[in-house]
């Protein structure tokens, strides 16, 4: 299994986080806190089901005050219960929402570069990932 120690782990959720925040557009909150790839998750997910588990146990996490900590909780928690792909791909159903949060030239607004980036995530499910939540 895949653990905390791993460098593949540092560098695969690097690559994952600059990849979801690449053309990502500024966006604020009513009080002016710049939104991240969280607030991207958040809302494609609460578009797509009732609740995500994900989303619930990250939210619980008093420590996280941050929208970039409480991204990386998500994937970190995603890769453990082997949701990553499933979870992303819900997200990247709507390609109006998709243009409201990302500029031309994200990969996740190009139907071939969303399908290899989604193939990838998928068969990372065949990883056993032992990470601290």
């Amino acid at each position: 299994p895949v653990t905390d120690g791993s460098r593949e782990l540092h560098s695969l959720c690097a690559q994952l986080e600059f990849l979801l925040q690449f053309d990502l557009k500024e966006k604020r909150t009513f009080f002016g806190q710049r939104k991240d790839y969280w607030d991207f998750l958040c809302q494609g997910l609460a578009q797509r089901r009732q609740e995500h588990e994900g989303i619930r146990f990250v939210t619980s996490l008093d420590k996280l005050k941050t929208p970039v900590g409480r991204g990386r909780a998500f994937l970190r928690y995603c890769l453990v219960h082997q949701q990553l792909a499933e979870s992303l791909q819900l997200c990247l159903l709507d390609p109006e929402s998709l243009r409201e949060w990302y500029y031309a030239r994200s990969p996740f607004l190009s139907p071939q570069h969303r399908a290899e980036i989604l193939g990838s995530l998928y068969e990372l499910d065949g990883v056993t990932f032992h990470l601290a939540l």
